[in-house]
Parts: structure tokens; C-alpha cells; sequence
């Protein structure tokens, strides 16, 4: 299969995602500076900060957006590292190392229902171009591609289950399976008298006090869309400390807020939640808009796709900002791609196949179709292969003219609007 070149020269693609970059940090400047930084790090990294970039190039390019059949919800900005250790809602009250901790799809923030195959040419593309991290040859990788586009249609148009957790995912698991919470606090707060509050520095900053004011209503209004039998306390809720979380890469520019609150009480029984902004969805511009606004749509694709999502997953709002709200666990911990050995790499890409393969099952909106042929699959490492290539030529771009034109200077706290 041949596929027509871009409209637009990698240069130009540069430029706008330049523009993006500046749009989405406009009302936290310095954070321009934090996201460049990350994505300069290798083209996998580029690709994970520009998710709006990937769909205007879709956009852009019929014969990349086209493909085979299969609709649902989709992830959205589905990568090799939209995948993580959680501690499900469906917990106990067992022992901290005896509760579960699963394995999953753990990002929706662009999910929209559309095209399977986007994702999994997001996917894809995102296994070629991390191959150097994973120390991959270019053969190799895209071996690895096929392996992973079969456990893929596997479970999502055979029903086949995911299989056992491979040995990096089952060592994970269980090495975070009874962190204790003490240790998620002293990772991110200190003790200020009888409470602690959050480090100000690189990961927290101070917010506005406009903002600031709305979070005990916003909280509240979290708390009554919960479920009644999961529903906190409203003491357990009260709020002893507020910041701006700067996390994430595509994600850098929308606003964050951790929050402290009373918990279980005293120095080392609070609890930790995360209140995250969420846009309307980059593919936004290739599907209809959804119903539900997009915090409401990031919840329910969440929840239709992953068997057992985080606990206390729930939506609010801080002002006109709608907001996808979860409580923090010590269990939350993603791979150490650069980490792999060679020998682990087939397991674990058949596993994350099979994972975005049920999920899209999960989520489908209409009867599931015939699998994906063998053509069908060539022709989806192709396209991945193309959309790899457009995206280092981009990155290479991206970095001349980043060389050319170094941020300006920004404040030292960052201030909501």
C-alpha cells in the first residue's frame, strides 16, 4: 500500500505545533519552558505532547485516518505510557498488602467515541518511535508492531482475554501492592505543625486566590456525584492545603490542583486528590462533539472501557473548568521503559495489545465486526510507520527552530487566571 505525502511540510508542522505549545500555556507561561524541555527529550516524547498535532495531521491526510472497521470509545492519546499500576475502586478492607492493584489503560482526558484504529495507530506509532529508548533495531521494532497489532484484534474482535500480567507488569504490581499511604505523603508534603502541606518547588506551585476560594464548593459538589456507597465524609474532605500540580507533558497548561485533605486526620492520615481541567478532545476536529461535556466524557469512557477504573473517579467544576477529579494512591506507578531487557519486549506489547484490545471491546458502540484481516494489519503498521516518520522529521524541526528562538524569561509563581 503506497500513501500520499502530507500537504504540509514537516517545517510547517513545526511551527504550529510551536503555536500549540504557546496556546495551551498561556496562562501559566513558565510552563512553556517545562513542556519543551520534556518533549525535547526524543521524538516518543514529542509524539506524547502533541496529541492535537497527531489529529490535525489525520486531518490533514485521508489515507492516515482511514483504515479498517471497528467504532467505540477511544482513549484518545493512546501511548506506551497510558498505561499503569492503580488502585481500583473496587476494593476491601483487607490489608494493605493483600488489597488489589490492577494494570490498565489509566488516561482518558481526550477520550471521544470514533475510529478503533486511531488509537492503535497512536499506539503503534508510539512503539516505533520509543524503539531506541527500548534499544530496539528498526526490524525489531516493527516486529514488535505486528506482535502487538495481533494480540490486539485478538481481544477485540475474537474476545480472546488478556493474558497473565508479564514478568515487568507483575513485578510492578506487586512492588507497589502495599506502598503504605505515609509514603505517597512524604513524597509530596511536609509537615507544618500539627498537618502537613505541599513542597513548593519544580512539582507545586502557589494557586490564584480566586481559585483557591471556589475549591470547598468544588470539592462538595465532587463528593455528592459519587455513588452513596463510596461517598466520603464531609469531614474527611476538608481542605488543608491547595497548589498547582505541574505534571505531564501534553497535558502541561490545563489546570491541575492537588488537594490535602483532613482524611483519616492527624500528620499522616490525609488523603490526596487531583483535580484536572479537561478541554474538549483533539480528535474533536475529526468526530461529532459528544453530548456530555468533557470532563463527563472522560469519566464514562474511563469507566466503560476499563473494567475496574481508579476509586473515587468522579467530575466537578472550578468556575467555568470542567473537571475530572480522583483520590491519589501510593500504588500508582507506570514502567520503566528505558529499564526492559530484549527478552521482555514480546510478552509486554502482546499484553498492552490485548489491554487496548478489550477495552475498545469494552466500549464499542455497535456490533463488533469481522476481525481485521492480515491486510488490514499490514497496512496498520504502514500507516504507523508513516505517521513515526512525519513525526521525527516534525520533532527535528521542532528542536532547529526551539534553537533559534529560546523562551522568554517567565515569573516565579505561577498564577491561575
Amino acid at each position: 500500500m503506497v500513501f500520499g505525502s502530507s500537504s504540509v511540510a514537516p517545517e510547517q508542522w513545526a511551527a504550529r505545533q510551536l503555536e500549540l505549545d504557546r496556546e495551551r500555556t498561556e496562562r501559566f507561561p513558565r510552563l512553556f519552558e517545562r513542556k519543551v524541555a520534556r518533549m525535547s527529550l526524543s521524538p516518543f516524547a514529542f509524539l506524547r505532547g502533541a496529541a492535537p498535532l497527531f489529529y490535525e495531521i489525520l486531518a490533514d491526510s485521508a489515507e492516515l485516518r482511514d483504515g479498517p472497521p471497528g467504532e467505540g470509545w477511544l482513549v484518545g492519546d493512546l501511548h506506551l505510557e497510558n498505561f499503569g499500576a492503580f488502585r481500583p475502586e473496587r476494593s476491601s478492607d483487607a490489608p494493605a498488602e493483600k488489597r488489589p492493584v490492577t494494570f490498565d489503560l489509566n488516561d482518558f482526558d481526550e477520550a471521544v467515541s470514533g475510529p478503533w484504529r486511531w488509537d492503535v495507530l497512536r499506539l503503534l506509532a508510539s512503539l516505533i518511535l520509543a524503539g531506541r529508548e527500548l534499544g530496539s533495531s528498526g526490524p525489531v521494532v516493527l516486529e514488535l508492531s505486528k506482535e502487538l497489532l495481533e494480540s490486539y484484534v485478538s481481544s477485540a474482535f475474537r474476545g480472546a482475554p488478556v493474558p497473565p500480567q508479564p514478568a515487568p507488569v507483575a513485578a510492578l504490581v506487586e512492588r507497589v501492592r502495599s506502598r503504605p499511604r505515609q509514603q505517597l505523603l512524604d513524597a509530596r508534603t511536609e509537615a507544618k505543625g500539627a498537618h502537613r502541606a505541599f513542597v513548593r518547588g519544580e512539582r507545586y506551585a502557589e494557586l490564584s486566590p480566586e481559585i483557591v476560594a471556589q475549591l470547598p464548593h468544588a470539592i462538595q459538589r465532587y463528593a455528592e456525584r459519587l455513588p452513596p456507597d463510596g461517598r466520603p465524609h464531609a469531614e474527611q474532605l476538608e481542605i488543608l492545603d491547595a497548589a498547582l500540580r505541574v505534571a505531564g507533558t501534553g497535558s502541561l497548561g490545563v489546570l491541575r490542583v492537588a488537594l490535602l485533605t483532613r482524611g483519616k486526620g492527624g500528620l499522616d492520615g490525609g488523603w490526596l486528590f487531583e483535580m484536572k481541567e479537561q478541554p474538549v478532545p483533539s480528535a474533536a476536529r475529526l468526530v461529532a462533539p459528544a453530548d456530555a461535556a468533557p470532563a463527563e466524557t472522560a469519566v464514562e469512557a474511563f469507566r466503560a472501557c476499563v473494567a475496574a477504573p481508579p476509586r473515587m473517579l468522579g467530575t466537578t467544576h472550578v468556575g467555568e473548568s470542567g473537571m475530572v477529579v480522583r483520590r491519589l494512591s501510593p500504588q500508582e506507578d507506570k514502567l520503566a521503559l528505558r529499564e526492559l531487557d530484549a527478552k521482555s519486549l514480546p510478552p509486554l506489547v502482546r499484553y498492552l495489545g490485548a489491554l487496548a484490545g478489550s477495552a475498545h471491546a469494552r466500549g464499542s458502540s455497535s456490533q463488533v465486526p469481522a476481525p481485521w484481516s492480515e491486510r488490514d494489519c499490514a497496512d496498520m503498521v504502514h500507516r504507523a510507520a508513516k505517521v513515526a516518520w512525519l513525526h521525527e522529521a516534525i520533532y527535528l524541526e521542532w528542536c532547529l527552530r526551539l534553537h533559534g528562538e529560546p523562551p522568554s524569561a517567565a515569573p516565579d509563581v505561577l498564577q491561575g487566571p
